[in-house]
């Protein structure tokens, strides 16, 4: 594909539309389609919980995010952690990582490139490019690779900030429901026990322990009995 239309591309892509992972898969995709020599692609995302490969365009980029991330080293994570690029033209010859060559040239990858993403404050990342040949990557291909990486990042982010805001949204309406059902159940056991709203409480606290069921469904329970004739 021509550059041009790689970034056109990019642009297009619909954030709001499509779920994150396809957001991410169509990323990794472009981006071997951007950098003349890639032979695989991946995106490593990386939190609190760790680092974790959430696109790749094939087998041979996963096998070699998971053995960098099992060990704590490789070009990856070191791109990532200083959001810079790493360059290696001849992976048999690379020994900063070590055992990670010898992994990199089991899967047939020769040379990888690896772009750090600045996608949010708690969230950094890689645009990681790997080819199967040796010094795939001229001063051409990386600047591309970095302008490309930038244009992502800011695809990402957004993504990423949409993605979390939709489920933190959801997890709030659900949250409310969960209350305005438990507030009924109490005004249902209030009235049956002619007791205090703390009691009420207590007893569709107690009912959901000992049936090891959400406090939730307990008391969906107890308002769909009380509505019945």
């Amino acid at each position: 594909m021509d550059t041009v239309d790689v970034f056109r591309e990019l642009g297009r892509i619909d954030l709001g539309g499509l779920g994150l992972d396809d957001v991410l898969a169509r990323v990794a995709e472009l981006a071997r389609q951007a950098v003349p020599g890639a032979f695989e692609v991946s995106v490593t995302l990386i939190r609190d919980t760790g680092p974790r490969t959430v696109a790749g365009t094939g087998e041979p980029a996963a096998v070699l995010d998971r053995w960098q991330y099992r060990n704590g080293r490789g070009p990856c994570l070191d791109a990532a952690a200083a959001g810079t690029t790493i360059c290696v033209d001849d992976v048999a010859g690379e020994h900063r990582w070590p055992g990670w060559s010898a992994h990199a040239g089991s899967v047939g990858v020769c040379s990888a490139l690896s772009v750090g993403l600045p996608i949010r404050d708690e969230v950094t990342g890689a645009l990681n490019i790997y080819a199967a040949s040796c010094r795939a990557f001229d001063g051409d291909a990386v600047l591309l690779a970095e302008t490309f990486a930038g244009y992502a990042s800011v695809a990402l982010s957004n993504a990423d900030l949409f993605h979390s805001t939709a489920s933190l949204a959801r997890h709030m309406q659900a949250a409310m429901e969960s209350r305005a059902v438990i507030e009924q159940a109490k005004g249902v056991v209030m009235s049956q026990r002619r007791c205090g709203p703390e009691e009420a409480f207590a007893i569709l606290s107690r009912a959901s322990q000992e049936g090891n069921r959400k406090l939730r469904d307990v008391a969906a329970s107890v308002v769909e009995r009380a509505q019945r004739p």
